[in-house]
């Protein structure tokens, strides 16, 4: 299990929503905290399901939305790290899933009963303060993922998904994603994921690897990236400072 150590001496897992709460909060709900290892795939919810387990992904742990259309494929809406948890973070009770939720990156997660977070919100209202700042991010998040399938080009939401899984796998050079995975991300065909793929291995930003992508200039991919990246960051870092994962604040 991944843990780091808070400025109190109490050691928690590296999960930034957790590491954020103040001691007295943590403590309401870390004798209810299971710890698990999840694979690459792992189903968490499917539409429908009743959610009674919030997951906290931690370390370099992705989980994923994805959105089922017509045709049959699903569509991701967007990934979820260190910073956050996904299932009933703010709705009180047992309610459906609307979306497939799955691991992306495999790696340790914790995981919480919705009851005992229930609970803990009734008794403390700056529990339930964290938990709903971060359903703003959460949603704020959702918002800007819509609007940059709308108005960004494939090319610059390439570079976009590909910084943001190096931001929440420790920065790492290499991510694992492969030409599949990030036409799913996209939302396009892979024979168009490729094509760019193709474009950035010609213009040296990047060259992939069996199952991975290895970023050879960053500052490159960074400049074919759009800006909605920067503007998540920037809300979250408004409304709960310090948690979205960034390059200069790795956990040890």
């Amino acid at each position: 299990m991944v843990i780091s150590e808070n400025p109190d001496g109490a050691d928690r897992p590296y999960n930034n929503l957790l590491r954020r709460l103040s001691p007295g909060d943590f403590a309401l709900i870390a004798p209810h905290l299971g710890h698990e290892e999840a694979q690459p795939g792992d189903l968490l919810y499917n539409p429908g399901d009743d959610v009674e387990i919030v997951h906290f992904p931690c370390g370099p742990a992705l989980a994923t939305y994805l959105v089922a259309n017509e045709d049959g494929r699903d569509v991701e809406t967007i990934l979820v790290g260190r910073e956050g948890a996904v299932g009933g973070i703010v709705s009180q009770g047992y309610l459906p899933a609307y979306t497939r939720i799955v691991v992306k990156f495999g790696g340790p997660f914790v995981h919480l009963p919705i009851g005992k977070l229930d609970a803990a919100k009734t008794k403390s209202a700056t529990l339930r303060n964290v938990f709903a700042r971060y359903a703003d991010c959460m949603l704020a998040q959702m918002f800007q993922a819509t609007a940059c399938n709308a108005i960004h080009s494939i090319e610059q939401r390439t570079a976009k998904w590909i910084i943001s899984a190096m931001e929440r796998t420790e920065g790492e050079d290499v991510v694992p994603l492969t030409h599949e995975q990030l036409a799913t991300l996209l939302g396009v065909g892979r024979s168009y994921t490729s094509r760019v793929i193709q474009t950035f291995k010609a213009e040296g930003v990047l060259e992939t690897r069996r199952g991975s992508i290895l970023v050879l200039n960053p500052e490159a991919l960074k400049l074919r990236a759009c800006l909605c990246n920067e503007s998540v960051k920037n809300h979250f870092e408004e409304v709960l400072r310090g948690v979205y994962p960034t390059e200069e604040a790795h956990g040890p």
